[in-house]
C-alpha cells in the first residue's frame, strides 16, 4: 500500500485543523474563566453588598470603583448610587413610599462594574451642597434589597 502524498495531505489538514482548534480554545478560555471567576448575580446568604473602594476625578464628574459580592446586572440585582445628604437609603427605592413610608428620592441605577462615572441624578452638577456619595444593592424592581446594607463615602476632596 502506498500512503505517500494523499496521506501526507490529510495529515497536514488535520494538523492545521488541530492548530486552529487550539487557537480558538485559547482565545476563548480567558473569557470563560473570567465569567467563572465573577460572583453570580444572586445575593449570597448574608446578602448583597457593594462599597466604593476608589474615587478619581473625571472631568467635572467622579469615577467610582466598586467592590461587590455579586455581579451587577440591570435586569436583576444592580447598584443604586445617590447623594447621601440629599436622600436616605429608604428613599432611593421604588418602594420608598409604600414600604418605608418616605418620599421617593433621586438615585441612579447602574450595572457599570467595577468602574462607574457619576451622571444623571448623581452628576456632580445636581448634588447641591452634598459631599457624600452612597451605594446600595437594588433589585430588578429598583427596590433597595436591604436598607441596612449601604456604603457612603465623603468625596469632598474630589469636588
Amino acid at each position: 500500500m502506498d500512503f505517500g502524498r494523499p496521506h501526507d495531505k490529510n495529515r497536514s489538514l488535520h494538523l492545521v485543523q488541530g492548530a486552529l482548534a487550539v487557537a480558538v480554545i485559547l482565545t476563548f478560555a480567558g473569557r470563560f474563566s473570567d465569567a467563572a471567576d465573577a460572583p453570580p448575580n444572586a445575593c449570597p446568604v448574608d446578602g448583597c453588598e457593594v462599597k466604593i473602594v476608589a474615587v478619581q476625578k473625571e472631568g467635572s464628574e467622579l469615577r467610582l470603583t466598586f467592590e461587590a459580592n455579586y455581579t451587577p446586572d440591570m435586569s436583576h440585582n444592580h447598584v443604586h448610587v445617590w447623594w447621601g445628604e440629599n436622600y436616605t437609603v429608604e428613599q432611593v427605592s421604588n418602594n420608598a413610599e409604600p414600604v418605608h413610608h418616605v418620599k421617593q428620592g433621586e438615585w441612579h441605577p447602574t450595572a457599570d462594574y467595577p468602574a462607574y462615572v457619576t451622571q444623571s441624578s448623581v452628576s456632580t452638577s445636581v448634588r447641591g451642597k452634598a459631599k457624600t456619595i452612597c451605594v446600595s444593592p437594588g433589585d430588578r424592581n429598583h427596590d433597595i434589597i436591604d436598607v441596612t446594607k449601604f456604603f457612603c463615602m465623603d468625596v469632598s476632596g474630589y469636588l
